[in-house]
């Protein structure tokens, strides 16, 4: 039974593909199994990997169900005591997944590991950093990472490894999510064990013209439905844990904007109030406050 189960993640990439799969293959550590998950491509990736990847367990989707429907299939069919998600458009360095099982292997308390690296565009150059995604530096640290995570998403699909045990202790992907399911993902496995983060350029995000995270309006229905899921459970969590007031009011704030985007005035100073009550210093907070009492516009300007 090998130690690593790759979920390698398609859908009609076929340019890239190749660089990927050979990215899994130059892999320093090889106790892996490779089970490609294409999502209904219509651009010959399908063709490719029947013709290509050897070795690896290939599961076809007869149309396309979504990123984390398809990630749960593979978690089913998963043997390995790790998960990499692995995105068919990115890339690893050779030893991404040597330095994560090192850091899983050392602490039992983590349950999840990312790495650092940079983007790159179609042609596998270095990127600069397309805003506001905040690769290649999300650093999280080690250890009690929940209120890092509550502020926003620090951690790139493609440079993650947990234990299947997370996935077993605090359920698969939410497949109802269009681009944020795997940060509600990390959010349920930070409530529950440890974060480590592995400082090297290790991991290499392609940003190219059909990222799911250009698609801004599924992209902030997303956001809005994780920020609005955190306040149900904010109070069930143990307030001694490392800064995780300042998250929750942070997340207070957050909200108070999408729902001021959305139309939802009264909601909007609901969530400014608690963020208020949280933190009574935080002078922008009564400033989005009084805003919402004028036009919900106004909101935009703090995104």
């Amino acid at each position: 039974m090998p130690r690593v189960s790759i979920l390698l993640t398609c859908f009609n990439h076929l340019d890239y593909i190749q660089e990927a799969w050979d990215s899994i293959q130059a892999q320093t550590y090889r106790d892996f199994e490779v089970i490609a998950l294409d999502d209904g491509s219509t651009d010959g990736t399908r063709e490719w990997l029947t013709a290509h990847a050897a070795g690896a367990r290939i599961e076809f989707n007869p149309q396309n169900i979504g990123t984390y429907a398809t990630l749960n299939r593979g978690l089913e069919l998963a043997e390995g005591e790790f998960i990499a998600v692995f995105n068919d458009d990115d890339v690893w360095g050779p030893e991404k997944l040597q330095r994560q099982v090192e850091a899983l292997d050392k602490n039992p308390r983590v349950g999840l590991v990312h790495t650092s690296g940079w983007f790159i565009n179609g042609r596998s150059e270095r990127h600069p950093d397309p805003a506001p995604l905040g690769f290649p530096w999300p650093k999280t640290g080690n250890g009690d990472q929940l209120a890092t995570l509550v502020d926003h998403n620090q951690i790139i699909t493609s440079s993650v490894l947990f234990r299947a045990a997370c996935a077993e202790q605090s359920g698969p992907f939410d497949p109802q999510f269009y681009g944020c399911g795997d940060w509600q993902m990390w959010l349920r496995i930070a409530r529950g064990w440890e974060v480590a983060h592995v400082d090297e350029p290790l991991t290499f995000y392609r940003v190219h013209d059909t990222n799911a995270a250009r698609n801004t309006t599924k992209m902030d229905e997303d956001s809005w439905r994780i920020r609005e899921w955190i306040t149900t459970w904010e109070g069930t969590e143990d307030k001694s844990r490392p800064r995780l007031d300042d998250a929750f009011a942070h997340n207070w704030v957050c909200l108070g904007t999408e729902r001021a985007l959305r139309g939802d005035l009264k909601g909007a100073r609901q969530a400014y109030g608690e963020a208020i009550r949280r933190r009574p210093t935080r002078a922008k907070s009564y400033a989005r406050y009084l805003a919402t009492l004028l036009t919900p516009k106004v909101a935009r300007q703090w995104r």
